[in-house]
């Protein structure tokens, strides 16, 4: 169905190929997974199935690459339509109506359905992603998880005989992951669709695939084979893949279910053995005291487990991907926390041990609610963040994690309660005082990026912070190495704008920092880097508030975890014991090892030091 030979992608003014002597065939009804580190050109290999390399990005395409019998070099995008469905990186690129149910119904208007066969696949569709509850909703109106499972329907309607999916789940929930891959797996085997994929995330895919191509460096030749043949070579693995070569597994398993048949002599060896982690700054100060709480009936005790050490990666190069040729995008409200010079508390200190300070909280939210149009996204959310805390809000999309977010850094005006960071309101004072106190990485954090390179938006984010110049510019190089100082940021991928805009809010390192979806694009070693960067500002005493549906970067980093769901604090505690009890949000480690409670393969690594 999907054949590539000796294909080679050069884009204009790079010196080097982004992939050369890509050949691999994807037979009819396949799900294969494209996998690799971050920048080797994932992106740009399903770009070439789609047309869009290279007809939308420009550059030089050598080889030949065909689908349903069709080259894409002699067809363009439209003309692929009817074949490919192809869902990228970011969904609001996708979208194209202003409703979910007009926007599932629009490629099949497009193909000339009939309105009966486009009315009876809409509601099918609906129900196969948990939709039907959002069909008369503004797509303006969803969180960045709804609108990648509408994103995702609205290829599925027109029922093409090719799926490309650039990073599927890198937004949902587990519940909504595990969901969206049923319906593949479902589309794969019932009806004979062929689905290539990219994700970072392997730990939830890997054993959906059929097979995996394997691109383990920029330029590159891939290796092909069975998810087992390749998880044994490659450089990107799952948690359970690292335990596994641990324990010395072979064959190395893919699955939980897998791997806990084989765990019993390690968790044998690990019976005496408890998990060495050093007592975090907050917990040191105050075990045992309510730091979170959800409504009375739900009030928990306060404990904390610090962050483990991650273990060591090696650092992966991005490649540079070309961006469409409109550069300008409108400045977004998150811009006016840009270009103020941002100065760091009184009485920070440096030290791993901080000292007890003045003020207990670095923020505090009470009885909170906020109405969002017709949906009440919050309800009685009550809040309290220390210094040196790092703390992941977790739950199902739309359960109100990114409205928290928005309220902290004044963005969201609360429709009851209150919320104070540093002593202020944040909703009612201006940007100039607020970065002084917080500063936030949205989710999508091409927001904050509005320079002609990295260079420049390096410099100014030094000049605004008041900062020794090349202090971004170091950020930058220690989160993703070989992004190039004259490279435009809306050339990078996502990986690397997350990096840069991180790179330009720490530079100012505000007391509170808060990151929506941090890890999107980032491949195992980029993530590693990112959470020792976060570990090393909470040590310094620096509060950290992340909202992600990443389970593996929670059990690394958070002190806490705090479950939303339907806007309400449902569970708050150390991350230790919400997610050990936790089906949905416990990760391979913890599942594999119990009832022992080891939360990732650092831990066990250390252990059986």
């Amino acid at each position: 169905m999907i054949r590539f030979e000796d294909v080679g992608v050069t884009y204009e003014g790079a010196a080097e190929p982004t992939v050369r002597g890509v050949g691999f065939e994807v037979p009819e009804g396949e799900l294969v997974l494209l996998i690799g580190p971050s920048g080797v050109g994932k992106s740009t290999v399903l770009g070439a199935v789609s047309g869009l390399v290279p007809h939308f990005t420009g550059g030089t395409l050598s080889g030949r690459v065909t689908v349903a019998g069709r080259d894409t070099r002699r067809y363009k995008p439209r003309e692929l339509a009817d074949v490919v469905g192809t869902v990228g990186q970011d969904p609001l690129a996708h979208f194209v109506t202003d409703t979910v149910e007009d926007e599932l119904a629009y490629g099949m208007e497009s193909l000339g359905l009939a309105p009966e066969v486009m009315r009876r696949r809409v509601e099918e569709t609906l129900d196969l992603l948990g939709l039907a509850g959002l069909r008369d909703r503004p797509i303006a109106t969803l969180s960045g998880g709804q609108r990648q499972r509408v994103a995702i329907g609205s290829v599925l309607t027109p029922h093409p005989e090719v799926l490309v999916l650039d990073e599927p789940t890198s937004a949902l929930d587990p519940a909504a992951a595990e969901e969206v891959l049923a319906v593949l797996q479902r589309l794969v085997h019932d009806l004979g669709t062929t689905v290539l994929m990219a994700e970072h995330r392997l730990e939830r895919v890997i054993h959906y695939a059929d097979r995996i191509v394997l691109l383990p460096a920029p330029g590159a030749v891939p290796v092909v084979g069975t998810p087992a043949e390749v998880m044994a070579v490659s450089p990107v693995y799952p948690p359970v893949v690292d335990l596994g070569r641990l324990a010395g597994w072979s064959p190395l398993p893919l699955t939980v279910r897998d791997a806990r048949r084989r765990a019993t002599p390690l968790r044998n060896r690990l019976t005496t053995a408890a998990p060495r982690r050093t007592t975090s700054v907050a917990g040191s100060r105050a075990a045992g005291a309510a730091r979170v709480s959800a409504p009375a009936p739900r009030r928990r005790g306060q404990a904390t487990r610090p962050a483990p050490a991650s273990a060591e990666a090696p650092a992966q190069a991005e490649a540079q991907a070309p961006a469409p040729a409109s550069r300008k995008r409108p400045r977004h409200p998150l811009a006016l926390f840009r270009r103020r010079p941002s100065t760091p508390p009184e009485g920070a200190t440096t030290e791993a041990a901080v000292p007890e300070p003045a003020a207990p909280y670095i923020a505090e939210v009470r009885a909170l609610a906020v109405r969002r149009g017709r949906v009440d996204a919050l309800h009685h959310v009550d809040l309290t963040v220390a210094p040196g805390e790092t703390i992941a809000l977790m739950g199902r999309n739309g359960a109100g994690k990114s409205t928290l977010l928005g309220a902290l850094v004044g963005l969201v005006e609360p429709g009851a309660g209150s919320v104070r960071v540093g002593g202020t309101v944040p909703h009612r004072i201006p940007p100039r005082e607020l970065v002084r106190h917080v500063g936030l990485v949205p989710q999508d954090p091409r927001d904050l990026l509005y320079a002609d390179t990295v260079a420049a938006e390096c410099a100014a984010a030094d000049r605004d912070a008041a900062a020794e110049p090349g202090t971004c510019r170091a950020l930058v190089s220690d989160l993703l190495p070989g992004i190039t100082d004259g490279t435009h940021p809306r050339d990078l991928s996502e990986g690397q704008c997350l990096a840069l805009a991180l790179a330009v809010v720490l530079t100012a390192r505000p007391p509170l920092l808060l990151l929506d979806e941090p890890t999107r694009g980032l491949d195992y070693a980029a993530k590693a880097r990112l959470a020792a960067v976060l570990r090393e500002l909470a040590a310094e005493g620096h509060a950290i508030v992340l909202a992600t549906h990443d389970v593996e970067l929670a059990a690394e980093i958070a002190h806490r975890v705090v479950l939303l769901a339907e806007g309400e604090v449902i569970a708050d505690g150390p991350t230790a014991e919400t997610v050990v009890s936790s089906p949905s949000y416990a990760p391979q480690v913890t599942k594999i090892l119990a009832p022992q409670r080891w939360l990732t393969v650092a831990e066990v690594r250390r252990a059986l030091a």
